[in-house]
């Protein structure tokens, strides 16, 4: 009896305690009794094993039992349960000479905990239709059954078995029981049955904390953020998990600043605040850019001593760096003693968001070779990076590691893929990945809209997007942001016109920035300078910084002074530093000799410290990226470039090449703009490629500015003369030269 009674205190005692325990008292049990323990006393012995994890003991243990009964074989059958060993368990209890409720609890909690809901709803019917009888009473469901089955309907989400589950817990008395309330209020939230939800809640009695915490999950789950509130402030007594709920929820609800709210009430009442509340209050911060507001709470996790735990570690990662705050990211994962997946892909998708591509792909390098796997979303992230880089060459590495590790067929890396292979001007090949995908979801379909967009491929643009909709996939802003740029780019007003009315009056997307961006670029583009002026005036706010200067780039093209200064002067007011007003007027004056004007507005710029961003150019050759600018004379093989380039100049006035000195904003004579037009950044590059990438590839340049006529021009001549395809992504769009043509049909 006292060994009985040590096993059971330290059944309680879980992992290396109570194995050491239970195994000094079986020591003593084999020492001490001369004769074979009993029954009763190696039962405890045996469930004792089984609850401290030392499961080969306890089947040892069983298995020299001379006398196994029910309470023996339900200790193992419920160990076997609980370590996920199926085929065991089954065999264990299709041994059983008999089997009460308990036997049948462990074997629906053992299906449903290793995700086979299904089969623990086949154990529950063969336990209605068994006639199991023990100590002469006939085997029924206990509480836990139920409980047991609320679960795995809620897990299949089979709303006529959770009803008749439901209704077998009324038949047999449980209603009243919170132990099966709670379940069954969560089975009908996540079911969306929030009304049979309510009225479950409503209809128990002696409510616990927990049932009004999963009520009020299920209220924030079907958007019911109202009611939830209601719920929270009639509650007496609120744990944390309460306050938690709270807070999460507000914050997936897109309500971060009631999240805040919350969070500071939770503080001021003193409520032990823990990892789930800090990640779901830290998420929030990331949502509305509140860098203020996380630093505090980054404070008060040192202050509580979380800053240490990688959940929390994780959740600043990510707040940081939606607060573009991506040095105190880096700062925070560098501190961090230990990381999981998560946390790589936070520090990766981070870099990502704020235009750090490089350091993206470097992190993941050092992920591997700290011995971490790459999942779906990591590989995704990383792939999106090389995407914004226009980085084919280590993008296509990714695309061999996706194929490798099983990772290709996830919609995650697929995407992403496709994505890749649009912006980095490989439009084939991001259509062959798409039409090779089992399953396309929205971010699917936008990715190949927008890369045929970025090509200026309207009809190509226009047919995917009409198959969207006839797939019955749902467009969202940015889809819409693909389809009138390339509306725009092919000078289609009218039905760009028709596409931003159906975005608003079909699908019910309020247009952004962007939106009216694509709008202004297509009457400006057009020629229609009236009629954007006209657009811009009826718009509910101003344009942004970018609008004003789309609208001034196409006056400048027009030769339109007076809607061009209007539309500089705006582009002053809502951006005083940036250079393109002051650019795209010095173009336009110098256009019309108007040099003073020039000089004048050059002036402004110097007095106001605005700065133009230099024009540069570069190429990836056998992965390393060469930068060339205006006249640059640095790169180790300039002599060689500037060779070729003479080579090339030669044979293109051969070919009628006539050098347009119209974007030269210098007041000097033609033979000096000729002479500075030739070496611009994106020529350097393109001879570059012609010398060192190898015939069969295509040369990939890209320009962080706006191609200009002249560079266009001549690249097309160079493609015919070399019989070379040449891809360039300028800041707008791509553009392919093959053999004298370029994709976007002059109009750019």
């Amino acid at each position: 009896n006292h060994y009985a009674e040590l096993l059971s205190s330290t059944a309680a005692a879980a992992g290396r305690d109570g194995a050491r325990v239970s195994g000094a008292v079986h020591c003593l049990v084999l020492r001490t009794l001369p004769q074979l323990p009993p029954t009763y006393l190696l039962n405890h012995l045996l469930a004792a094993y089984a609850r401290s994890g030392r499961l080969p003991l306890a089947r040892r243990l069983f298995d020299a039992m001379p006398d196994p009964n029910l309470f023996t074989r339900n200790a193992l059958l419920s160990a076997l349960a609980r370590a996920r060993l199926l085929p065991d368990m089954e065999r264990l209890f299709a041994s059983m000479p008999e089997r009460d409720a308990v036997s049948y609890n462990a074997l629906i909690a053992g299906f449903s905990g290793a995700g086979a809901p299904a089969r623990a709803a086949r154990a529950y019917q063969v336990l209605l239709r068994e006639e199991a009888v023990v100590d002469g009473a006939r085997v029924r469901p206990s509480r836990i059954t139920m409980s047991g089955m609320v679960m795995a309907a809620s897990a299949l989400g089979d709303r006529s078995l959770g009803r008749q589950v439901h209704c077998q817990i009324l038949r047999l008395g449980f209603g009243a029981y919170a132990f099966t309330g709670s379940p069954l209020v969560d089975m009908y939230a996540k079911m969306g049955l929030i009304g049979d939800a309510k009225r479950v809640f409503d209809e128990m009695e002696g409510k616990n904390v927990v049932m009004y915490n999963t009520m009020i999950t299920g209220l924030l789950r079907c958007k019911m953020v109202e009611e939830a509130r209601g719920v929270f402030e009639a509650m007496v007594d609120r744990d944390s998990i309460t306050w938690t709920t709270m807070v999460t929820g507000l914050t997936q609800n897109g309500l971060q600043s009631e999240a805040l709210d919350v969070f500071r009430r939770m503080s001021a009442e003193g409520v032990g605040i823990d990892q789930y509340t800090f990640g779901s209050i830290l998420t929030a911060c990331g949502a509305l850019a509140a860098s203020e507001e996380g630093k505090q709470i980054h404070a008060y996790t040192i202050r509580t001593l979380y800053d240490d735990n990688i959940f929390v570690g994780s959740a600043l990662v990510d707040m940081y760096s939606k607060c573009r705050s991506i040095r105190s990211a880096e700062a925070v994962f560098r501190r961090m003693t230990c990381k999981n997946i998560i946390s790589w892909t936070a520090m990766i998708v981070g870099y990502g968001q704020n235009g750090c591509g490089e350091e993206a792909v470097r992190v993941f390098s050092e992920m591997q070779r700290d011995g971490i796997k790459p999942d779906d979303f990591t590989l995704g992230s990383v792939i999106s990076s090389c995407a914004n880089l226009a980085s084919l060459e280590e993008g296509a590495q990714f695309h061999c590691m996706a194929l490798v590790s099983g990772l290709r067929p996830y919609i995650t890396v697929s995407n992403a893929l496709v994505t890749l292979y649009g912006k980095c001007g490989s439009i084939e090949d991001a259509h062959r990945l798409f039409d090779e995908m089992p399953f396309h979801d929205q971010v699917s379909w936008t990715a190949l809209v927008s890369g045929y967009a970025q090509f200026g491929k309207a009809k190509e643009t226009m047919d995917l997007f009409e198959k969207m909709l006839l797939k019955g996939v749902k467009p969202d802003g940015v889809t819409f942001i693909g389809v009138l740029s390339a509306c725009s780019r092919s000078g289609l007003v009218e039905k760009g016109r028709s596409y931003f009315h159906s975005m608003q009056k079909d699908h019910g997307i309020v247009p952004l920035d962007d939106h009216y961006t694509c709008m202004i670029d297509l009457y400006s583009r057009s020629g229609r300078l009236k009629e954007a002026e006209e657009f811009i005036r009826q718009m509910p706010r101003c344009p942004d910084a970018i609008g004003w200067a789309t609208l001034l780039s196409a006056c400048r093209l027009r030769g339109d002074m007076d809607i061009g200064k209007w539309a500089a002067e705006n582009l002053l007011k809502t951006d005083p530093q940036n250079p393109a007003s002051y650019v795209l007027l010095c173009s336009m004056h110098a256009s019309k000799g108007e040099w003073s004007e020039v000089a004048q507005l050059r002036r402004g710029m110097r007095d106001r410290q605005v700065k133009k961003e230099p024009g540069c150019s570069w190429i990836k050759y056998k992965n390393k990226v060469h930068i060339f600018s205006a006249d640059d004379q640095s790169h180790p093989f300039s002599g060689t470039i500037y060779e070729k380039l003479q080579w090339l100049n030669s044979k293109m006035l051969e070919e009628g090449y006539k050098p347009d000195v119209s974007s030269v904003l210098h007041d000097v004579a033609d033979a000096e703009k000729v002479h500075m037009l030739s070496n611009h950044s994106e020529k350097l590059a393109i001879a570059f490629g012609l010398i060192f990438v190898p015939e069969e590839m295509p040369i990939r340049v890209v320009k962080n500015l706006r191609v200009c006529v002249d560079c266009h021009n001549a690249t097309k001549f160079i493609s015919k003369i070399t019989g070379r395809d040449i891809l360039v992504r300028d800041a707008v769009r791509f553009h392919k030269f093959s053999n004298g043509i370029c994709s976007c049909g002059d109009f750019w």
